[in-house]
């Protein structure tokens, strides 16, 4: 539930109890409804044909509608293969790299850097290379793993520095060495970091192969259906646009969910 603080006669005014889902609800109202009169009465740029670069939500809707769901599901199941592997290698890698650094803190600098120069590339300069390397769907395999190898090498060493140093003492004091602490009490510590590290890398790890699929060599795919729309149908182009964000959205949404029920010890 959102409170919102009433104006009243009170010292403190009176509260009023909504829903938590009201103020998205609302947001997202608001925006359809900008969205919609930019569409129906600006002027902002024009696609080809001398048509509004801007479609109205209604004309997005349609379009869905008209191409159906095969054509999308077609689309969407490319990319998020493509980022299902870069999501699972390149979180692998960062959880073992941040392991790494608790068993040998001399690598931390070596890792945070390494972690610093992945999250820098241009990924939109560095696909033409990885494609002249390896081709598709390598491509948007690695530049999603390399969108989401940052926060998760960050956030994971955060959470295994956050250990609880009682629990360590028990590990040491029972004879056991640094990787027993990390097996026992570390790993189990830094969880809850590493779920929301991983919710942050789902929508990246989309964003991060459409970019891949933009370089070429395949037919299929969000992204080489957004570029082929781009030039004759700009409904179709916001449609999957939105299609893209509508899948990421979902990818946030189910570590989130999985987060809730596999640390019931973080909830409030």
């Amino acid at each position: 539930m959102t409170t919102l603080a009433v104006p009243g006669t009170g010292t403190a005014g009176r509260r009023l109890r909504v829903p938590s889902w009201v103020p998205g609800a609302v947001g997202l109202g608001a925006f359809i409804l900008l969205w919609w009169l930019v569409g129906a009465f600006g002027t902002i740029g024009t696609a080809a044909g001398g048509a509004s670069a801007i479609p109205t939500p209604f004309a997005v809707a349609a379009q869905m509608l008209d191409d159906g769901f095969s054509f999308y599901w077609r689309n969407i199941s490319v990319t998020l293969t493509a980022a299902a592997t870069g999501f699972a290698v390149g979180n692998l890698l960062a959880v073992l790299t941040a392991s790494l650094v608790l068993i040998a803190p001399w690598l931390e600098n070596i890792a945070t850097q390494l972690a610093v120069i992945t999250y820098c590339l241009p990924l939109i300069a560095i696909g033409p290379v990885v494609y002249a390397v390896g081709g598709q769907p390598m491509t948007a395999n690695v530049l999603a793993g390399l969108s989401v190898y940052f926060v998760t090498v960050v956030t994971t060493i955060q959470g295994l520095k956050s250990a609880d140093k009682a629990g360590l003492d028990v590990i040491t004091v029972a004879g056991g060495n640094r990787f027993d602490q990390l097996r026992k009490v570390q790993l189990i510590g830094a969880i809850p970091y590493v779920l929301t590290a991983l919710k942050i890398a789902a929508p990246a790890s989309v964003l991060g192969a459409i970019l891949g699929e933009y370089v070429g060599g395949i037919t299929r795919g969000l992204g080489p259906a957004m570029v082929a729309a781009q030039g004759n149908n700009v409904e179709r182009l916001w449609a999957l646009a939105i299609v893209g964000v509508i899948v990421a959205g979902i990818a946030y949404a189910v570590i989130a969910v999985v987060g809730r029920y596999a640390t019931p010890w973080t909830r409030r």
